[in-house]
């Protein structure tokens, strides 16, 4: 994180100076007396936030967020990463090719080659990296990664 990110949360991390920029925001009066209401609008303008004119009034600096972002552009997330949040599925790929790739992904998370689970077993830990835990078994059978008893007691990895 850059220094100039830093300033900005810094600034909006007090309950106070979020109210002045959100009244900015939106246009309305807040509740603060006029020396904290200077303070607090003293030290988003140290962030880059708000410009502070004569006589104690103030104006968003409207392009400040876009600047910061400018200074570090978002990293663009590829292959598997792309359908991960929080080491999550967040998506499936419609695309048979990303799919297998991020169900081979899953399937490495959950089984060792060769391990066997009962169902409960595989279900708590397909807890740790989907949301529809059925579904996410489901696919890893369909795609050939898990292989199902006969009588459903198991699974494995292929």
């Amino acid at each position: 994180m850059t220094n100039e990110w830093r300033r900005v949360v810094a600034a909006l991390a007090n309950d106070e100076r979020r109210r002045v920029f959100a009244g900015l925001v939106l246009g309305v009066d807040v509740d603060v007396t006029p020396s904290r209401r200077a303070k607090a609008l003293a030290a988003l303008a140290d962030a880059g936030l708000v410009t502070l004119h004569p006589g104690g009034e103030a104006s968003l600096v409207e392009t400040a967020f876009a600047e910061l972002l400018a200074l570090e552009p978002e990293v663009k997330r590829e292959g598997v990463e792309r359908f991960i949040r929080g080491g999550r599925i967040d998506q499936y790929p419609a695309k048979p090719a990303p799919r297998a790739e991020l169900l081979e992904w899953a399937a490495a998370r959950v089984l060792q080659p060769g391990e066997e689970l009962d169902e409960r077993a595989l279900n708590e830990r397909l807890e740790g990296i989907a949301d529809d835990v059925a579904s996410l078994r489901r696919y890893l059978v369909d795609a050939g990664l898990l292989d199902r008893a006969p009588d459903g007691s198991s699974y494995r990895r292929v």
